[in-house]
Order: C-alpha cells, then structure tokens, then sequence
C-alpha cells in the first residue's frame, strides 16, 4: 500500500476576500459563484507533483484549512493553528484595508492565540523570518480591481516584501486563472515545493512528516509519520 506524505498550508484573509473560492479552484478545478461563508474551518485536499519532471519527483498530499474569517471567531481559530507548514494570504485588491489586515492574521497565527486578544497582535517581520514559514500571498477580484480602474495590480504587496514572499493576482471565478502552465499556475507549483522542501528536508523538520495512504484519503490518523 503506498504511503503519501502530507503537507498544512493555512489559507488567511479577511471573511469575503474569496479564499473559499480560491481553495476550490486549486483542490477542485472549479470555479465557484457564491460560495457560503466559513465557519471554524473548512479542510481542502489536492494531490501535488513535488519537483514535477524531474528524477526527484514525488507525490504528495497537500491540506489547505480554509479558516473563517468572522471576527467573532477570532478567539477560537488559533487552535487550527498548529501544526502550520505553509500559509496563503489572501486579500481583496479592490479592499486595502483587507490587505492591511494581512499582517495581523500573521501575527495571530504567530502567537497562536495565546496570552492577548487578537485584535492586539502586532506583526514584526524580524519574528517571522525567524519562523521560516513559506508564505504565498494572493489578491483577488482582479476582474472587478480592472473594471474600477484601481492602480493596485502593479502595485507590489508590502506584506509579501517584508515577508520574501511570492504573490500572484486571480479571478477565482475563471478556471483559467490557474491554468496548467500559466504563471500564476507555476507560481503555485513552486510556492508548493517550497513548502514540502522546508517540511521533508529541513534539518529543522528533522525530514519527518504526516503521512496518510492512497486507500484512506479522507479518513487518515493525524499521528501517521513518514519515515
């Protein structure tokens, strides 16, 4: 029985940004209308090819918790929080203020909910870089922030500067966004292996990891290791 190793990447943002949407679109293929809002958190699976076309290639599982972004939530989520592999910020581009909100989401998960409310969370970037989570950071709505004529799709993120990290810009409505061989595809597919090369071979990971087998995709033990 083959033994896949796997892989959490938070999805972060303010409620409505569209990161339902966007899990859809990279788990599932599809482009989803109106999705309803999330409560706690909602788990996405999708199968990724770890160093596609090489001789290093290997198939891995990566978990997206999609987590709620309702402030009256705020309290609780820090317990989806652990352990954490990679995050995705996603903002709207045609709403600042939730791109703003970004670095408190990365405070927040950074303090794990512990000891202050999370409206208090400051993000200090040296504390990140310390922390070495790889991080991906999204902007959506493109179709509407090119219909209002805002100056924001060249515009880098600050986030992603102070945080290293890559960024792309979609519209989760079109399956084509994401498209094999596109650049916000290849984008994607990089930002993946980054998270599965700092997980499994990281002398900081010690190369361990959760691990679930192609006969038990959706119930798995969430103790299983790879060896």
């Amino acid at each position: 029985m083959a033994t896949i190793c796997k892989v959490r990447i938070l999805v972060l943002g303010d409620s409505g940004v569209g990161k339902t949407s966007l899990v859809q679109l990279l788990c599932h293929d599809e482009a989803t209308n109106n999705p309803a809002y999330t409560i706690g958190c909602s788990v996405e699976v999708t199968l990724h090819e770890y160093k596609a076309g090489t001789p290093e290639e290997r198939t891995y599982f990566v978990e997206l918790w999609d987590i709620g972004g309702a402030t009256q939530h705020k309290n609780s989520r820090y317990i989806f929080y652990n352990p954490v592999h990679g995050i995705i910020l996603v903002h709207d581009l045609t709403n600042r203020k939730s791109h703003q909100n970004l670095r408190k989401w990365l405070a927040e998960v950074l303090n794990k909910g512990l000891n202050k409310d999370a409206n208090e969370y400051v993000f200090d970037p040296e504390s990140f870089v310390g922390s070495q989570i790889p991080i991906l950071v999204i902007g959506t709505k493109v179709d509407l922030a090119q219909s209002l004529r805002e100056n924001i799709l060249s515009r880098r993120s600050t986030v992603a500067e102070e945080c290293g990290a890559c960024e792309l810009n979609l519209d989760c409505k079109q399956k084509k966004s994401l498209a094999p061989g596109t650049t916000n595809a290849v984008k994607v597919a990089k930002f993946f292996d980054k998270v599965i090369e700092r997980r499994f071979h990281s002398q900081d990971y010690g190369g361990q990891g959760h691990s679930l087998t192609v006969q038990n995709q959706i119930r798995y033990s969430k103790n299983s290791h790879c060896d």
